[in-house]
């Protein structure tokens, strides 16, 4: 899987190596992958996020796996149908959000994994639960918050399984 190239996009207070990020980036050299984390610090218009990840992921060659966290899942889904994507997963997405439902971005066809908390007060999971029903894409609720933070190893475990189902396909 040298060809394929795994990049990550925080969320909206988030940084580029945080402890998720660096932790799912040692499971993914593990497989193979380049790994690239684009940063969004002090750039608060999503607009201006999705053209700064496709602008990365257009200088990448082969296919991609697209991985976000809340605002950062809803820029790399909304990327996802511009660039050559492998597939998703995605924590706590912020899809279906009051006022911005119509912006919510339709998968491209590609594996999914959706990651969300039972207790997440930012993202209702309902929303990934709509989204996962609506797109058949794979879902995994666990006892949460937003941040997922106290889950990491968890967070691990799937996104593993999820690459090692990708590269079954290869």
């Amino acid at each position: 899987m040298s060809d394929s190239h795994i990049v990550f996009s925080h969320g909206q207070d988030g940084e580029p190596w945080g402890t998720k990020i660096v932790a799912m980036a040692e499971v993914a050299k593990r497989h193979g992958l380049t790994v690239e984390s684009v940063d969004y610090r002090n750039m608060a218009d999503p607009a201006a996020r999705v053209e700064k990840l496709l602008g990365v992921c257009k200088k990448l060659p082969g296919q991609l796996i697209l991985v976000g966290s809340s605002l950062g899942a809803h820029v790399c889904t909304t990327v996802s149908t511009q660039v050559m994507t492998r597939g998703l997963f995605l924590l706590a997405p912020a899809f279906f959000m009051p006022g911005y439902e119509r912006y919510t971005p339709t998968p491209p066809a590609c594996p999914v994994d959706i990651v969300h908390g039972w207790n997440d007060d930012i993202v209702p999971v309902d929303n990934s639960i709509r989204y996962a029903r609506q797109y058949k894409c794979a879902l995994h609720i666990l006892d949460s918050d937003h941040r997922l933070s106290a889950n990491i190893d968890d967070i691990c475990a799937l996104l593993d399984r999820f690459l090692e189902s990708l590269l079954a396909r290869a």
